[in-house]
């Protein structure tokens, strides 16, 4: 019986690296029905919506998608669609492996890192003030009555709540996500020692979970400005990380960077009922069409998404076929060669094609 998975090409080379991640997924045999929707700018010009409704009632009826980049404006606009969907969905976990692979340029080898992150609340919940709103200066007003603290009138505001119910949920499916992958340890990344009651929240109710776990799976704690030091001196050190939304999304973008970069960083995001797979850079518009692009990321999440729907012999192979083509350099794109002008690279299309020769030999 064939898998009924949603499929969001995204925009910018949104589409170039989601057919070819399509592509080369189908390549291992297994039997997909794609449902293709629109999103972003694509969905705006036809629809004159950033996100329709068709989308998130296709993902919830299928409860699998893989979603290319999509683009979102910075400081002005429509909030993130990526962030809409996560929230649209509960799909509360950010799963963000980064993990080395031989023929990819890196200042370390052998890492195998996995971000988990609180998809939910934090900063990302989006509840913001703006500066000089009637609002924004009653609640200025209001937390100086309150707190004695002052607010300076010209101020944006940001909320950042992190509740008890959402950090246990994230916690118990890091230590889950550690033991299903024979993983050893969860780390616990927070700034506790300033945000008392919001990072000390989530700290103190990911150490009561980690005592459920005693004896299977090592807990251990780091604050987030010393682990991102820690991240470039010794990753090696470490395993699952455990982290609130905003340092996820920080913290997994320096992760990427020592096994190569964005281009090479696979993403899923899930909740109780639904998945969406997805690279985790961004939608480059200037490469648009251009055949130009590094595909790896997109198919790495191919891999992810084999992984979740339980077909996993297809996922190592596609992983496998990846690898080789990566550790060969032959049959890659210009930012996986040691200079970027070698005229050997090859496009988006022609390295899926080699993945897919890989598979099939």
């Amino acid at each position: 019986m064939a898998h009924k998975i949603t499929l969001i090409p995204g925009d910018g080379i949104g589409r170039e690296v989601s057919f070819a991640a399509l592509r080369c997924i189908e390549a291992t045999g297994v039997d997909i029905e794609w449902e293709e929707v629109l999103a972003g700018a694509e969905a705006l010009d036809d629809t004159g919506e950033i996100l329709p409704q068709g989308v998130l009632d296709s993902i919830r009826k299928n409860k699998v998608a893989l979603k290319g980049p999509i683009t979102t404006p910075i400081g002005t606009g429509f909030r993130s669609v990526n962030v809409a969907i996560r929230q649209a969905l509960e799909l509360f976990a950010c799963v963000r492996p980064a993990k080395s692979y031989s023929g990819i340029r890196s200042r370390f080898n052998d890492i195998d890192l996995v971000i988990v992150r609180e998809n939910s609340e934090d900063l990302y919940m989006g509840v913001e003030f703006e500066e000089g709103k009637p609002e924004t200066k009653a609640l200025i007003s209001l937390i100086g009555k309150d707190t004695k603290r002052h607010i300076r009138q010209d101020s944006g505001i940001s909320i950042k709540p992190i509740s008890k119910f959402a950090s246990e949920r994230i916690a118990r499916f890091a230590f889950e996500y550690a033991l299903k992958n024979n993983r050893k340890k969860v780390t616990c990344v927070h700034k506790a020692n300033i945000m008392k009651f919001t990072d000390g929240l989530f700290l103190g109710v990911s150490r009561d979970i980690a005592r459920e776990y005693a004896g299977k799976i090592i807990f251990e704690e780091a604050i987030v400005d010393n682990m991102s030091m820690q991240l470039v001196v010794k990753p090696h050190k470490y395993d699952v990380l455990l982290l609130p939304n905003l340092y996820g999304d920080i913290i997994s973008d320096l992760c990427a960077g020592l096994v190569g970069g964005l281009g090479v960083a696979p993403g899923a995001n899930i909740g109780t009922d639904c998945a969406v797979f997805e690279a985790v850079h961004g939608s480059a518009p200037k490469y648009k069409g251009q055949n130009k692009v590094n595909p790896m990321a997109m198919i790495l999440s191919g891999v992810l998404m084999l992984h979740h729907i339980k077909e996993i012999k297809a996922a190592e192979r596609l992983e496998n076929a990846v690898k080789e083509v990566v550790a060969e350099g032959k049959t890659v794109t210009y930012d996986l060669k040691a200079d970027p002008l070698d005229a050997t690279a090859v496009g988006t299309k022609e390295m899926a094609d080699a993945v897919i020769k890989k598979i099939k030999r």
